[in-house]
């Protein structure tokens, strides 16, 4: 018999190690596919030949300071659907995540999340198999 997947709530904080985040709230978000990363000032380079990407984050809502400046390889570039049905082509990358004893790699869509609540979404393919969810709580890894 398996272990049952950790539960935790609609929304928890959050590290991003691999981007210099301590920590950032999440909404965690099963109509999502795809993780998104609230970013903006995005700066597109080449190093070596491969494609990476300069980004800027404010990782505390409703906040503009502080101002982290992260970078990381581009992936992939998608086109994406937001809940509004909008669709924008967003650059793709690859990052660890640190939720509660949890630490693994999640592909982020990287957008400009500002007029929303959360700066980042956790995506239903990044907590497969790895979480359940109670809709019905909040911050069952922890508060910071």
């Amino acid at each position: 018999m398996s272990a049952s997947p950790l539960q935790i709530g609609w929304r928890e904080w959050l590290s991003l190690p691999d981007l210099g985040v301590a920590r950032i709230k999440a909404k965690v978000d099963t109509g999502a596919r795809t993780s998104a990363l609230h970013t903006f000032d995005l700066e597109p380079f080449r190093e070596r030949g491969a494609p990476m990407v300069r980004f800027k984050v404010h990782p505390l809502q409703k906040r503009s300071d502080p101002v982290i400046v992260g970078v990381a390889p581009v992936i992939d570039q998608r086109w994406v659907s937001d809940s509004g049905g909008h669709r924008e082509r967003r650059y793709v990358i690859e990052t660890r995540v640190l939720l509660g004893d949890d630490d693994w790699r999640v592909e982020m869509t990287l957008t400009n999340r500002d007029t929303m609540h959360f700066r980042v979404l956790l995506g239903r393919t990044a907590m497969h198999g790895r979480f359940c969810v109670d809709p019905a709580a909040s911050f069952l890894m922890g508060r910071p």
